[in-house]
């Protein structure tokens, strides 16, 4: 009985160890999802991939109406991409495009009528290599051509990078418009500036009464280099990409007023007053431009870490969905497919003779 009572005391000292071991381990995985450092990159299961375009000129922002893709590219056209094959079409603008670092042809997206009216906004850099600057217009689409109708807000700082650029029309029917920090770190901290901010405005041009700061566009500020927003439709949350400095790039719940920090906090380093990410990058770096919310998950991507990475917001874990052709700056998702546009050929990726590319993944579902 001695022995036997022995062998039961090894044995729940051995189970003790066990379950210690296992709540570290835990503890470990906790730590890591909260850092979002964990080792995941699994790339998910895809059905099917279809390449739709090829040979685009540094496309940056894609929109869609119907069954029509509209791309714009960075060196000032608008790709028209249907039925019918790929069409690349001019667009009028008031002041000359300027083709200078990440400026040029950014953002567009459709009015909510556009199907009706033919107008879309879009965000494009103008001015000289010494003095950059980005305004925000109106376009009417005539069937072929995308003609400049009114400036929404133009004089806005701009430089060789960070200038930020996506525009999306929330749900609530207000245009944001995402600003880099102009590689001014500090401004993004100035309120009285439109840099390193995330703006709103109303569909002319005007401020919202409701904005956070009285007779100011700025939404949220603190922004080092914001390239993606989108909105969850079920919760309506909104969300944005952040570029971080070489690292430490950011997922963040966008919040009325919310100061995401930078350039004094990065990663999980943040004071009260600050909003802290609610997914970054730690010592690795994606650079994440645009992306897309849909049932709880964000999708997002990828230039620097070349690929399409999907977020669970709920869970906090992360995965990469695809990661197969280099360089990645927007994503639309629609059904059980998401669309792609590289963006091997803005002098920092290796393109291949057909790059860049709009690619479909069919989703792989359980």
């Amino acid at each position: 009985m001695k022995n036997f009572g022995l062998i039961i005391a090894l044995l729940c000292l051995f189970l003790t160890g066990c379950t210690s071991v296992l709540e570290r381990e835990s503890e470990n995985n906790k730590e890591a999802l909260e850092t979002n450092t964990s080792p995941e990159d699994q790339q998910s299961s895809i059905s099917n991939k279809e390449i739709i375009a090829t040979k685009l000129n540094v496309p940056w922002s894609i929109t869609k109406s119907g069954d029509t893709f509209y791309i714009t590219e960075r060196t000032g056209k608008i790709v028209k991409i249907d039925k019918d094959g790929m069409t690349r079409e001019d667009i009028q603008l008031e002041k000359p495009l300027l083709i200078y670092g990440e400026g040029g042809l950014l953002g567009m997206e459709l009015h909510p009528d556009f199907q009706e009216n033919g107008l879309a906004f879009a965000f494009h850099t103008y001015g000289t290599e010494e003095a950059v600057k980005n305004r925000i217009v109106t376009l009417k689409y005539d069937g072929t051509v995308w003609k400049e109708t009114g400036v929404l807000l133009e004089d806005i700082d701009g430089a060789i990078f960070h200038n930020g650029g996506r525009v999306k029309v929330g749900p609530d029917d207000k245009l944001y418009v995402t600003v880099g920090d102009a590689n001014v770190p500090e401004s993004a901290q100035d309120k009285e500036l439109l840099t390193g901010s995330i703006l709103r405005m109303n569909l002319d041009g005007s401020v919202p009464e409701d904005n956070p700061f009285l007779g100011s566009y700025v939404y949220s500020y603190g922004h080092r280099n914001p390239q993606g927003i989108a909105w969850d439709k079920e919760t309506g949350e909104m969300y944005a990409s952040e570029h971080g400095p070489s690292a430490f790039d950011e997922i963040n719940i966008i919040k009325k007023g919310g100061n995401y920090g930078w350039p004094t906090y990065t990663g999980d380093d943040h004071a009260e007053e600050v909003e802290a990410p609610l997914f970054h990058s730690g010592t690795d770096t994606w650079a994440p431009s645009g992306i897309v919310v849909e049932n709880g998950i964000l999708y997002a991507a990828s230039l620097r870490g070349e690929m399409v990475r999907a977020f669970d917001i709920g869970s906090k874990l992360q995965s990469v969905l695809w990661k197969d052709n280099g360089r990645i700056r927007d994503v639309w998702k629609e059904g059980d497919s998401i669309y792609f546009i590289t963006n091997n050929t803005d002098g920092r990726g290796n393109p291949v003779p057909d790059d860049d590319q709009l690619i479909k993944l069919e989703l792989s579902v359980d």
